[in-house]
């Protein structure tokens, strides 16, 4: 589906009803580090620590007019899910949110915070997207995708808001979970008719986007064994498959020192926390310095809900 400039307006308004548009910040300290003029998109300073609010905000108001009543059900890292949980606590309808086994405990608990059911499922989460749609299948309940038309539209509304206050960017590094991020990016770039970069960035050990951009169609790969669990994907979706190898300029596979790395390097220049996968950004606009020196970029800080034992293990150098 084409995402005009008018969807994506109407996306926005409905979005900043609930929140409030978050800043961009061109900090010295990280533009020495990276020998260009970045800004950082802010998307740790939502409601819920993560831009995914913004889909979830889309899709439930959606799910509201279809008169549905019916509980949902989804499956989940953990940002996805407090997403979901958050909107659908605000249209009274009643979350179940699958995680796999080993997920953050910090993020589940905020989850069921937010008053959904959480359910332990699988040893990743392609095994917890699994056991969520039979689940749903089951016990009739609404399957809430980690991928769809309507959660790129809602998150498509901080591409937005960057664009409209940072004119001429040469490039957006955005990190790839299972793409809404990127696809909404690669959504706003095009409706607003600029020639922006949008760089795709993923993690060395969960590769499957970048080596589906390599192989020009939709490729898994064997494992998503990530500190970066926001992008801990083994079997990507085919058609955020077809947008991203369509709009994308490129994928960045970064490694997990380097995301540490730029963990830290978030903590010294802004003193904003950063989780594993908010942190891949920063990480290949590191990894292309040389490429981009003198150059205007943007990395999506995408979210910052790390558990506080890996974070002071990170910072301890660890």
């Amino acid at each position: 589906m084409k995402h005009t400039l008018e969807l994506l307006e109407d996306a926005a308004q409905q979005v900043h009803a609930v929140i409030t548009p978050t800043l961009q910040y061109n900090w010295p300290l990280l533009a020495t580090r990276c020998g260009c003029e970045v800004w950082v998109k802010h998307e740790n300073h939502t409601p819920i620590g993560a831009f995914k609010v913004r889909g979830g905000i889309i899709f439930m108001n959606d799910f509201a007019k279809s008169g549905n009543t019916q509980g949902i059900i989804t499956a989940t890292r953990g940002n996805h899910g407090q997403s979901i949980g958050f909107a659908a606590r605000s249209a009274g309808v009643a979350a179940t949110i699958v995680v796999p086994g080993g997920n953050s405990n910090e993020k589940n608990a905020a989850m069921a915070a937010l008053g959904a059911r959480l359910l332990v499922h699988g040893q990743d989460f392609d095994e917890a997207h699994e056991f969520a749609v039979a689940t749903a299948a089951k016990d009739g309940l609404s399957f809430v995708p980690s991928f769809d038309t309507r959660l790129v539209r809602g998150v498509a509304s901080y591409s937005l808001e960057l664009f409209g206050a940072v004119k001429e960017l040469d490039a957006v590094y955005v990190p790839i979970g299972l793409g809404s991020g990127i696809c909404g990016a690669i959504a706003a770039r095009d409706a607003l008719g600029l020639r922006t970069e949008v760089v795709g960035v993923v993690s060395e050990k969960a590769p499957a986007y970048a080596l589906s951009f390599e192989a020009g169609k939709s490729v898994a790969s064997n494992s998503a064994d990530t500190l970066a669990d926001g992008v801990a994907c083994r079997v990507p979706d085919m058609e955020a498959v077809e947008i991203i190898n369509n709009g994308a300029s490129r994928i960045v596979t970064v490694s997990e020192n380097e995301i540490k790395d730029a963990i830290r390097a978030y903590y010294t220049d802004t003193h904003n926390l950063a989780e594993g996968a908010g942190a891949t950004a920063l990480a290949a606009l590191l990894k292309e310095k040389d490429r981009m020196k003198g150059k205007k970029a943007s990395v999506v800080l995408s979210g910052g809900n790390i558990d506080t034992d890996i974070y002071r293990a990170i910072l301890a150098g660890n």
